[in-house]
């Protein structure tokens, strides 16, 4: 028998994320929130946003490097239309502006700041999403 090694995985990505979000903090003083960052992006400030591009470009190409060297830790099980993908995703952005911020945003630096604001944010986001798979699974639309 043959013990799973997912939680080895798990735990070396979510160091990963913390060093890489600590070191965005010490460097640049920039919660790496991954909304926020594609809105400084898509309203462009002068000297702020070379830095978003090339932020956007590494999470893009390590995908791409991640999906060539290992594809099957990109696997995507769900058969969903591309309808409901764009409204999970369109969904998703209004939720973003509406919480001011996003779950690495709020979740993973605003939590490690002690952020009270960040700490109801993300208790919501995952009520939010927990409440949705449950009630989707419940009326067979997944």
């Amino acid at each position: 028998m043959q013990m799973s090694t997912d939680w080895i995985n798990a735990l070396f990505g979510g160091a990963l994320i913390g060093v890489a979000v600590s070191l965005m903090l010490l460097w640049n003083g920039r919660v790496t929130g991954i909304s926020g960052i594609i809105n400084g992006v898509l309203t462009p400030a002068k000297g702020d946003t070379l830095w978003r591009i090339q932020f956007l470009a590494g999470l893009f190409f390590g995908g791409l490097v991640l999906q060539q060297l290992n594809p099957q830790t990109i696997y995507n099980s769900l058969v969903q239309s591309q309808l409901s993908i764009v409204i999970a995703g369109l969904l998703v952005g209004f939720g973003t502006i509406l919480g001011s911020g996003c779950t690495s945003g709020h979740g993973v630096c605003g939590i490690s700041r002690l952020s009270p604001r960040s700490l109801a944010a993300t208790i919501a986001f995952m009520f939010s999403g927990i409440l949705t798979v449950f009630l989707l699974r419940k009326f067979g639309a997944i």
